[in-house]
Parts: C-alpha cells; sequence; structure tokens
C-alpha cells in the first residue's frame, strides 16, 4: 500500500500539463532576452570564471559592479529555467501524455548542455562563434518549449489538414527561419556588441573576421525570401479555403516578420543601439515561436480527420 498523499497519487490533468509547458516556454523565452542584455551591456565577463562567479565566490561580488549583478542574474535565471523544466518532465510522465515524454525529456537535458556552452564561453574569454553557438542552440530550445506547448493543448497529432505542397512550404519557411538565425548571429558577431567591455566602456571581445554591411545584406536578402514564402503560403491557404487554425498561423507570422524586419532595418540606419538589438533578439524569440506553431497548426489533433475525407466531414473538421 502506498504511503503518499492521494494527491501525488492520482495522474496530472490536460490542463495542467499544459500551465506547467507555458510556463517552460516563458522562461526558455526570457533566458534568451536576459542573455542578449548581458551582451549588450558589456556584461559577458561580469563574472569572470565559471561555475564560481569568481574564483573565491560563487556569487558575485561588490567589486564586480553592475556588470557583476547583470551576469549572475542570467546565471540565476537558469535555475529558474532548470526548475520549470524538472516540473515539466514530471507533469508529462505521470499524465497520460506519453507521445510527450520525448520533447520533455529533450527540453530538460538542453540545459545542462546550454549551462556547460555558456561555462566554456566564458572560460574562453567570449569567443564569438561560442556565443553565437549559445544563442542558437536557446533557440531550439524555445522552439522544443513551443511544440511541447502546443501539442499539450490536443490530444495528439493527428493527419495533414493542408494539401501536402503547403506542409511542405511551412516546412520550408522553418528552414528560411533557421538560416537567418544562423546569419544572424554572425551579423551580431561581426559589428559592435562584443558581450564585454574595458574601464572606458570600450567594446573589448574578438570578432567574427567578416564584413558587418555585407553580412547584414545577406542577412536582409533571406528575411525578403522568408517574407516571400510566408506571403505565397498565406495567399494558397486562403485561395483554397484550407483550415483557419492554419491560415492564421500564416497571418500571425508574416506580422511577426514584418515588425522584425522594420526592428531590423531601423537598427541598421541608426548605427545599431543596444535597446533596439535586445527589441529584436526578443523578436527572434517570437519568430521561432510563431514559426513553431505554423509547423503545429498543419496537422489536426489525433481525433481530426485527414484532408482525403468526405467534403462534408473534412469541413466539419475545420476550425
Amino acid at each position: 500500500m502506498s504511503v503518499l498523499p492521494a494527491s501525488l497519487r492520482s495522474p496530472v490533468t490536460p490542463a495542467l500539463v499544459t500551465r506547467i509547458a507555458l510556463v517552460n516556454l516563458v522562461a526558455n523565452g526570457l533566458i534568451v532576452v536576459t542573455g542578449g542584455a548581458v551582451r549588450l551591456t558589456g556584461s559577458g565577463l561580469g563574472c569572470p570564471t565559471w561555475p564560481r562567479c569568481t574564483d573565491e565566490s560563487l556569487v558575485a561580488t561588490p567589486e564586480l559592479a553592475g556588470h557583476g549583478v547583470i551576469e549572475f542574474g542570467n546565471r540565476t535565471l537558469t535555475f529558474v529555467l532548470t526548475v520549470a523544466a524538472i516540473a515539466t518532465v514530471v507533469a508529462v510522465f505521470r499524465s497520460a501524455r506519453t507521445d510527450l515524454r520525448r520533447l520533455a525529456v529533450l527540453s530538460f537535458l538542453g540545459i545542462p548542455a546550454q549551462a556547460l556552452l555558456g561555462g566554456i564561453t566564458v572560460l574562453t574569454e567570449l569567443n564569438p562563434w561560442l556565443v553565437a553557438a549559445h544563442f542558437l542552440v536557446s533557440a531550439v530550445l524555445v522552439g522544443l518549449a513551443a511544440v511541447l506547448w502546443l501539442r499539450s493543448r490536443e490530444p495528439g497529432v493527428g493527419q495533414l489538414l493542408v494539401r501536402r505542397p503547403f506542409a511542405l512550404l511551412a516546412g520550408g519557411i522553418a528552414v528560411s527561419v533557421a538560416v537567418i538565425q544562423v546569419i544572424g548571429t554572425v551579423v551580431t558577431g561581426s559589428g559592435p556588441h562584443s558581450g564585454d567591455v574595458d574601464d572606458r566602456g570600450i567594446p573589448t571581445g574578438d570578432r567574427m573576421p567578416f564584413d558587418p554591411e555585407l553580412v547584414s545584406q545577406l542577412h536582409a536578402d533571406v528575411v525578403f525570401l522568408l517574407i516571400g514564402l510566408t506571403v505565397a503560403l498565406l495567399v494558397g491557404l486562403v485561395a483554397t479555403d484550407s483550415p483557419g487554425r492554419v491560415r492564421r498561423a500564416a497571418r500571425d507570422l508574416l506580422v511577426v516578420e514584418l515588425a522584425q524586419g522594420v526592428i531590423g532595418y531601423v537598427q541598421y540606419f541608426t548605427h545599431v543601439p543596444a535597446l533596439l538589438v535586445l527589441l529584436h533578439m526578443a523578436g527572434a524569440v517570437l519568430i521561432t515561436v510563431y514559426t513553431a506553431r505554423l509547423l503545429w497548426s498543419v496537422r489536426g489533433p489525433a481525433s481530426e480527420l485527414p484532408l482525403t475525407a468526405a467534403p462534408a466531414a473534412a469541413s466539419a473538421a475545420r476550425r
């Protein structure tokens, strides 16, 4: 006979899994933004070593001033994220959603891997390639957390709700987003925000060996491609009277892309002020989430009927 209280023996409800998964997603997004704040304030070496903040102290000391507080604050948020990820794993494994277990475990395992990569980045004095990898791993974790949250809202993954070319186009959009984020890290790594400053506030970190204007133009070109693909998908979805959930996902992604594009152009022509760069990083998080939503939307719940079902039944399955 179990000695655990009934509340601990009972399975977790689907609604609770969804709420915890949402907390996990928000935490993953916040750590990207706070990581951007570390870099943009020149606090990348605010804690000059790892895993301690200094050789003698686990936490930031008064001598490290504001940069130490900012860097240590970002490290502290990792523990909050870890708690959210563990809670997600526990909730999923105690629920009936066995299909979510792999996503939950991957989302959790990414955190120690990311923490280790962040530590190596500090120990190598902010090697720009490692800084870029640090952001890209975070983007992957945001995508995983978004998919986990979205899937938790429905009883499993069902059949395609759109024609296969549209699903392939959605996949092409996701690949374009990934390429844009990779190039975006090169743009930042080649620019003025290295992640550390000297006593006079002058950036001191290494840069990637690329022409900032050239990589910025390449970044913009791929953004134009992304927007074109998204417009094409949205037009095709509307023209074929595709399910509303897919049309809304494509529409909302397009709105976020356009807003992100405006921020990108303004920051370029105003010589990349830190605040706009931070907003651009937050926009990158949103684009990742909305891209995940688009990929999620093209398949209905496990109870949905496939697109090839009888017209009346397929129409009833649409939202």
